[in-house]
């Protein structure tokens, strides 16, 4: 008996099976590429060779180049106060934080002892005047006995002596006197300078010498200064800015939504730091509102120097390459050309170049797809400006 095999039929039925799926998966695919190259702008502009773009023009313009540091507030003046006498305490006129004019009264010692001192001296200058008054009148009387030859020379002589030395002794009296007042007058305790008192610890009663500690500190806050440094490249331009006339700064707080501050530079230091080989600088600022407090860091900027009729281009448009940074320019029929640049001076979204003439128009944005001769477009015009 034959026996027939089915295998064969089987397997060129499911083989074609296959061979058909596959072709119409390859005609979905198809169509699919045709309606996303349909639908994509960019591809047609591949497809027709162009690379869409933005460009910007090469301008030219005064740059002022403004340096940046880093500051630290400082009092325009701080003052230590001491007692100039060993005496307690008798009364705190201030407290702690307190503003003070200058001349304001801040302590007062107990000036007994003083007191008593200027009124002893005081008392012996009243007696050596009384005796020169004394030596005086009897000196007039030698004067007309000497005359009529009653007295001889070394009376009168002696008499005119005693005259001399009553007048060194009063002076000497009248300067302990002086000293006196001078020593009750520091038991009065005022303010040496406008300013703004800190941490008070002495009180009524408290022992006070002047080698002891400071009774209370005073700093000037209005103005008030800010201290920073900068490269000693930047001394010469400094120097001449300076001596033009009033240099501006500005200051900005490390705090969120702060205005900037505004002042103006008054020291240069007289030597260059020759471990940083930086310069020490001081700008003072009006404080009236107490915004800056000494401590604080700030972020100084200030411009010593401005870079006239600049060429500037948006720092997007200079690229690096493997010697030198370069720009793309756009030249006649839309082809873009690289151009090698000396970078001057990049800030506020600016470059300062050298090696392009202004007018000309770069690449700003899609200089990643470019290669010199290609050829470019910007949407909505078609084509690069020229």
């Amino acid at each position: 008996m034959e026996i027939v095999s089915q295998t064969q039929p089987v397997e060129r039925t499911g083989r074609r099976a296959w061979i058909a799926t596959a072709g119409i998966l390859l005609i979905a695919l198809s169509a699919g590429v045709w309606v996303w190259h349909d639908r994509n702008p960019a591809a047609k502009t591949k497809g027709t060779g162009a690379i869409q773009i933005v460009s910007a023009p090469v301008a030219r313009s005064d740059v002022p180049v403004r340096l940046t540091a880093n500051g630290t507030v400082s009092a325009r003046q701080a003052v230590e106060v001491r007692p100039q006498v060993s005496a307690t305490v008798k009364t705190v006129h201030i407290k702690e934080g307190q503003f003070v004019r200058r001349g304001d009264r801040l302590l007062t010692l107990d000036a007994r002892t003083e007191n008593a001192n200027l009124d002893r001296t005081e008392a012996q200058a009243v007696k050596v005047r009384a005796d020169l008054a004394n030596a005086e009148r009897n000196l007039d009387r030698q004067r007309q006995l000497f005359s009529q030859e009653y007295i001889s020379q070394a009376e009168f002589d002696a008499a005119q002596n005693q005259v001399d030395g009553l007048r060194s002794q009063l002076a000497i009296e009248q300067a302990s006197v002086e000293a006196g007042r001078v020593a009750r007058g520091y038991s009065e305790i005022t303010a040496p300078i406008a300013g703004r008192t800190g941490a008070i610890a002495i009180y009524p009663g408290s022992l006070v010498q002047p080698n002891g500690a400071a009774l209370v500190n005073i700093s000037q806050i209005d103005p008030i200064n800010v201290s920073f440094t900068l490269p000693e490249r930047e001394l010469v331009d400094l120097q001449r800015a300076f001596a033009r006339g009033e240099v501006p700064v500005g200051a900005k707080l490390d705090a969120p939504g702060q205005p900037d501050l505004k002042g103006r530079l008054v020291f240069v230091d007289n030597a260059v730091d020759t471990a940083s080989g930086t310069i020490r600088l001081k700008a003072e600022f009006a404080n009236p509102d107490n915004r800056l407090w000494p401590g604080m860091f700030v972020t100084v900027t200030l411009s010593p120097r401005t870079l006239a009729d600049a060429v500037t281009v948006p720092v997007q448009a200079v690229q690096t390459g493997p010697e030198k940074k370069f720009l793309y320019v756009v030249g006649e029929g839309h082809k873009v050309a690289s151009q090698p640049v000396d970078v001057r001076l990049i800030q506020d979204g600016i470059a300062v170049i050298e090696g392009v003439a202004p007018g000309a128009r770069v690449v700003v944005e899609g200089a990643q797809n470019l290669r010199p001769g290609d050829v470019v477009t910007e949407p909505g015009n078609g084509a690069a400006k020229q």
